[in-house]
């Protein structure tokens, strides 16, 4: 694993010690990235079910003022602090929250985050529920960027009220899902 563009590009990164993860592949990152490249610069990122943090160190490395990283694995977040630190960044650029994620949510204040990286563990309801619970704590800002990660079968419609789905990508079998307020940010 490593950051593939950016200020830290080439950083290699550790993976969570353990078979609790699934790393997103290099195609399936850049992919991300080039979906919401124009809302990236100087965002405030929340990367979800961080894993290794890649997906967050990567938006930092491309533009993002700062990312949030929530994992409650304790090997991931090991594995998230130990690359926070091989990429020498500062507290106000990364963040880790050791803890669940939904107890993060329902603390965060209204508008907190440009662009939330949500990549549960494919296969049950961690993905509608977050989505939920950022509906209902209004954690997105209203120009936000919410990216999806997941198995083509899991399904995450109806979404919230107040929010679409601008448009899905399909990676073999990685899904990805754009998602934003109806009011704003559709392609």
């Amino acid at each position: 694993m490593r950051i593939i563009s950016g200020r830290l590009r080439g950083k290699k990164l550790e993976p969570p010690k353990g078979m609790t993860t699934r790393p997103t592949t290099d195609k399936v990152k850049e992919s991300i990235f080039n979906i919401i490249q124009f809302g990236l610069i100087d965002a405030r990122v929340l990367d979800l079910f961080a894993g290794s943090g890649q997906l967050g160190l990567e938006a930092i490395s491309r533009g993002a003022a700062s990312c949030v990283f929530v994992e409650q694995d304790r090997a991931s977040a090991q594995a998230v602090e130990k690359n926070i630190a091989a990429c020498g960044l500062k507290r106000e650029e990364a963040r880790l929250h050791k803890g669940d994620s939904f107890a993060f949510l329902a603390h965060q204040q209204p508008k907190s985050f440009d662009v939330i990286l949500l990549d549960p563990p494919y296969g049950g309801e961690l993905l509608r529920r977050a989505l939920s619970d950022i509906s209902r704590f209004d954690i997105l800002s209203d120009d936000g960027i919410i990216i999806c990660e997941k198995a083509p079968d899991d399904i995450i419609e109806p979404l919230p009220e107040g929010y679409a789905l601008a448009k899905e990508y399909k990676y073999g079998q990685i899904m990805l899902c754009k998602v934003v307020r109806e009011e704003g940010g559709q392609e």
